[in-house]
């Protein structure tokens, strides 16, 4: 039996425990009754710091724990630190001593949302690869410059250390760690009882390009944006959009520099590229048919498009990423 211990400090989101602790529940359940081959399974655990029996959330729904850290009496094979609120309050000093005292005891140790900050302050994390929220890896980073924080993944994996993004992304890590004990197929058929997409790898970004370019208060800029999404099959160069602005090339790039903080042409990259995604996920168009209607000309320019930013080809991305329900 792999004994699963999901840790819930105080004030942290209840997805950041729900997600992981259905995907491992769900995951044991499956094992149990439609893969009687497979001789390990899950035991979850659900614990608290301190020893109480209930901890509230940040969204005041109470989570009721079976123990705390001292009420452990079984091998544990993998812990992971729920931790929206992490960043916001003192870390448990018992926490920190436990987890210094067990790591090298412990297969797995990883973190959901902000419970990063609670590996990075047992030292954990300490020249490793890791991720957090995308409101707080700034502050992350500050606090701890021996950690490498990266912006962009939805979950990072290091060694044996995981950390994984914003709340959400707890169910996706765990799915991971179902696939690393239990293979793709189990993982996948979890992510399907959950009506999720079927996995998200690990370098999948942690939000929308499009939506992280929206937040634009000036009018004529919104105007173009929305252009820009009807028109992904037309020619979207600085001449043209300013044109249809009724700027300067030279001003049209300079106030759409300032609104969005990216280039034209850089925002239209990101534009095609995420409409892409969203067609290999949700549609069974050929890459062809895809690149079209992007923009991007050729299949070939759409496999150098998600090299260059995903590291992986279209094929693999549609593999790893399409709806269930396609």
């Amino acid at each position: 039996m792999k004994h699963i211990v999901i840790i819930v400090p105080p004030m942290t989101s209840i997805l950041d425990v729900a997600g992981p602790l259905e995907v491992f529940t769900r995951t044991a359940a499956y094992i149990s009754s439609d893969m009687p081959s497979i001789k390990q399974s899950y035991a979850a655990h659900v614990l608290s710091v301190d020893g109480a029996s209930i901890v509230t959330t940040s969204s005041g729904l109470p989570i009721v724990c079976e123990g705390g850290l001292s009420s452990i009496n079984y091998p544990v094979d993998t812990v992971l630190i729920a931790g929206r609120g992490s960043y916001t309050i003192e870390i448990p000093v018992k926490l920190l001593e436990w987890l210094k005292k067990r790591a090298n005891k412990i297969r797995r140790i990883g973190s959901i949302c902000a419970g990063a900050f609670i590996l990075a302050e047992a030292g954990l994390l300490n020249g490793r690869r890791a991720t957090t929220h995308w409101q707080v890896y700034d502050k992350m980073a500050k606090l701890y410059p021996q950690v490498k924080v990266e912006r962009d993944p939805i979950y990072v994996k290091d060694g044996n250390i995981y950390t994984s993004a914003g709340i959400s992304t707890g169910i996706d890590l765990s799915l991971a760690l179902v696939e690393e004990d239990f293979g793709r197929d189990v993982a996948v058929a979890i992510a399907r009882l959950l009506v999720l997409y079927l996995k998200r790898p690990g370098n999948q970004s942690q939000f929308s390009n499009i939506l992280m370019h929206q937040a634009v208060d000036y009018k004529p800029i919104q105007e173009i944006q929305e252009w820009i999404m009807m028109h992904l099959d037309k020619d979207l160069g600085v001449e043209a959009l300013a044109g249809q602005a009724a700027m300067s090339p030279r001003n049209f790039a300079r106030v759409f520099l300032k609104e969005t903080g990216v280039t034209p042409a850089k925002y239209v990259e990101k534009v095609r590229l995420e409409t892409a995604r969203q067609q290999l996920e949700e549609t069974h168009l050929t890459m062809d048919d895809i690149a079209s209607d992007c923009g991007l000309g050729s299949a070939d320019n759409l496999r150098r498009l998600f090299l260059r930013h995903l590291k992986i080809t279209p094929s693999e991305y549609r593999r790893s990423f399409a709806s269930a329900l396609v």
